[in-house]
């Protein structure tokens, strides 16, 4: 297999050292629009089947024309959503697999944006499926870990362990502080103002809906000594795919951001700062969500300054095959003084980079195959969770004593 990873930034840079200790694949170009970044990436890993180049996401043309010159076999796409579309055509255009982490972007309900979704995440891939079909392609949507592995999760129970699901809740915690700084966000900034100021949406008897962000609070108690946390509804991917695949009544995402957090993100909306359109100041245009993100740190340089875990899971409730009321929570949790020992890499993107890497193993090998656009839940788990075990990264199950919240 011969891949383009286009994008160096926190994930992207991750994936090397976790990729590199694989022989599933040929060549890795990685692809950046900041060349040096590329560059400094692959010399960390120094594994001659890896390589460099300069490249613009945003353009579909030069995209198309790098896969072909390179002979790739799939597009990963490492970068933020705004450029998924270019790379979801330019992929298509070139007749490879595609494989990414976050979807085409969502679009507000123009009246009722906290009853009613408008155009929903991912609703722009799905619509080229018949062309995915055609080309006799596979495009593998939200293959990261949040949407990624919490949907394998979501197959997994829906395959092994119930025979009725009441609920899917996608539940993501920390106990991770990052020294230093007041406010650092440990995932890429643009992509967190996004998902956390939309309308979140919510699956229930069989349609979608969405409520206001921050919604429906409820506390976690997260595994591993993480412990309890306050989450919150935000809008995410999981909650679209899980329901295509996977027959629930109820699908929610919830995230543990903490108060002080949910603080800054309502106060970037009230001012304007999480705008994406550019403005001009000064004489040039620029987008104010720009600016917050040049202004706060690289979450890909915080490792040194983080301590703590993070804790990616899905907790279900149901019926179980003995026929008795059941609720688990399979969850996945990453130190990040062991992922900074083992890989050089915090642990938030640590733990985003290492699926689309076991997921692609899986897809080289033939295990997982298929055609059009595919999320998560249209695969076998079982041989997923056995790779990401051999990985030395294990995955684990707790029966649950407490309800959903209904």
């Amino acid at each position: 297999m011969r891949i383009l990873l286009v994008g160096a930034g926190g994930v992207g840079s991750a994936v090397l050292p976790i990729a590199a200790r694989r022989d599933f694949f040929e060549s890795i170009v990685v692809a950046d629009y900041q060349p040096e970044r590329a560059a400094e990436a692959v010399a960390r890993v120094g594994d001659p089947r890896f390589s460099a180049i300069a490249l613009d996401a945003a353009n579909r043309r030069e995209v198309a024309d790098a896969l072909r010159e390179h002979r790739c076999d799939v597009l990963f796409n490492a970068v933020d959503p705004r450029f998924t579309m270019p790379l979801f055509h330019a992929a298509l255009d070139a007749g490879v697999h595609y494989l990414d982490m976050a979807m085409s972007l969502s679009r507000p309900h123009p009246s009722r944006p906290y009853e009613a979704p408008g155009v929903k995440l991912g609703d722009e891939q799905f619509a080229l499926d018949p062309a995915w079909r055609a080309a006799d392609r596979l495009a593998l949507v939200g293959m990261g870990v949040e949407p990624g592995l919490s949907d394998v999760f979501a197959r997994y129970a829906a395959d092994h362990l119930f025979t009725r699901i009441d609920e899917i809740g996608i539940r993501d915690g920390a106990d991770l502080v990052v020294d230093g700084h007041g406010f650092a966000p440990t995932f890429s900034v643009w992509t967190t103002i996004e998902e956390c100021l939309n309308p979140p949406l919510i699956w229930e008897d069989g349609r979608w809906r969405t409520t206001e962000p921050f919604s429906e609070p409820e506390v976690f108690e997260f595994p591993d000594g993480i412990g309890a946390v306050e989450c919150v509804n935000v809008e995410h991917e999981e909650v679209v795919l899980v329901p295509r695949w996977v027959d629930a009544k109820r699908v929610t995402f919830k995230y543990g951001l903490g108060a002080e957090f949910v603080g800054v993100l309502r106060t970037l909306r009230k001012i304007g700062l999480d705008s994406s359109e550019k403005i001009a100041v000064g004489g040039v245009k620029v987008a104010p969500r720009d600016v917050v993100a040049a202004l706060l740190p690289d979450p890909a340089t915080l490792g040194d300054r983080m301590r703590g875990r993070t804790c990616a899971g899905t907790w279900v409730k149901g019926e179980g095959k003995d026929g008795a009321p059941r609720e688990v929570y399979l969850y996945h949790v990453v130190d990040n003084e062991w992922s900074m020992r083992e890989y050089g890499s915090q642990a938030v993107v640590w733990q985003t980079a290492i699926h689309p890497v076991v997921a692609l193993e899986l897809v080289a090998s033939g295990v997982w195959r298929g055609t059009g656009v595919l999320g998560p839940e249209a695969f076998d788990a079982v041989p997923f969770l056995d790779l990401l075990n051999e990985y030395g990264s294990p995955w684990g199950l707790r029966e649950q004593t407490v309800s959903l919240a209904s």
